[in-house]
C-alpha cells in the first residue's frame, strides 16, 4: 500500500488515459492531480511540489520534451514519461533532458502502480540502500553528503536528479565493484520484471556529463566494464593522477 500524502500530477490529452491512472493510482491512496496540455503541466509543477510526474511525450500546446527539460532548469521533481510503442528515439530524448523513467503505451496498471511505488521509494531518504547509514562518503574528486543530500566534484555541486543521486550514491557506496545493468534496475529501480537497460546507461551518461562540468577527474571514476556493467573507482585512472 502506499503512503498517504504522496501527490502525483497525471499529464496526457486522453481524458481516458488520465480517468484509467487517476483510478489505479488513488486506489493506492495517492492523491492525484490533472493537466491535459504542457503549458498547463508546466505551470502547475513550476508553483506545486509533487512527488512524482507522469508525463505524456506527445502534447498540446508543449511537448513532453520541452515540459521535462522547462522543469528540469528549477526543480529535480521525478519523471515517468508516457509514450507510445513507435517513439523510441523520443523516449531516449526524454531520459537524456531528465525524465527518471518511461513507461510504453499500452500499459498495465499493475506495471504502473509498481514503477510509481519502485520511484517514490527511491526518492525516500530513508530508503536509500545501506549506505544511508554513512553521512559522508568521501572518495577522491567525489564526495556525497548524504544528510544534506548534497554532491561535490572536486568541491563543487552538482544538481542532480533523485535517480542520477540514488545512482551515484549506490555505485560510490561499494567502489571498485562492477554492477551489470539487471543488478542496477533491480538495486536503484526496483524493478524485478520491468525496464529497459538503455534506462540505465542513459543515467549513465547524464551522471557523466554533469559531473565532467565541474570535474572532468570525477566523471572519468565511472568506468564502463565492457560486458560486465559499470563501476565507480575508488581512485581516478593513472592518467589523471
Amino acid at each position: 500500500m502506499a503512503e498517504e500524502n504522496k501527490t502525483i500530477l497525471v499529464v496526457d490529452d486522453e481524458d481516458r488515459i488520465r480517468r484509467l491512472l487517476k483510478m489505479y493510482l488513488e486506489k493506492e491512496n495517492y492523491t492525484i492531480e490533472e493537466a491535459a496540455d504542457g503549458e498547463a503541466a508546466l505551470n502547475m509543477a513550476m508553483n506545486n511540489d509533487y512527488d512524482l510526474i507522469l508525463l505524456d511525450l506527445m502534447l498540446p500546446k508543449m511537448d513532453g520534451i520541452d515540459v521535462a527539460q522547462a522543469l528540469r532548469e528549477e526543480k529535480n521533481t521525478p519523471i515517468m514519461m508516457l509514450t507510445a510503442k513507435g517513439e523510441e528515439a523520443n523516449r531516449i530524448q526524454g531520459l537524456e533532458v531528465g525524465a527518471d523513467d518511461y513507461i510504453v503505451k499500452p500499459f498495465s496498471p499493475r506495471e504502473i502502480v509498481l514503477r510509481v511505488s519502485a520511484i517514490l521509494r527511491r526518492t525516500q531518504p530513508e530508503n536509500t540502500k545501506e549506505a544511508d547509514d554513512l553521512d559522508v562518503i568521501k572518495l577522491p574528486h567525489l564526495e556525497v553528503d548524504n544528510q544534506a543530500h548534497r554532491v561535490l566534484a572536486d568541491g563543487q555541486q552538482v544538481n542532480l536528479t533523485p535517480k542520477e543521486y540514488d545512482l551515484l550514491l549506490y555505485l560510490m557506496s561499494s567502489p571498485d565493484q562492477i554492477f551489470g545493468r539487471e543488478q542496477l534496475l533491480r538495486e536503484v529501480w526496483k524493478y524485478e520484471f520491468f525496464g529497459d537497460l538503455r534506462t540505465v546507461d542513459t543515467h549513465i551518461k547524464r551522471l557523466r556529463e554533469k559531473l565532467s562540468k565541474k570535474s572532468p577527474k570525477a566523471a572519468k571514476m565511472i568506468e564502463t566494464v565492457w560486458g560486465l556493467g559499470y563501476k565507480l573507482n575508488s581512485c581516478p585512472p593513472a592518467d589523471d593522477e
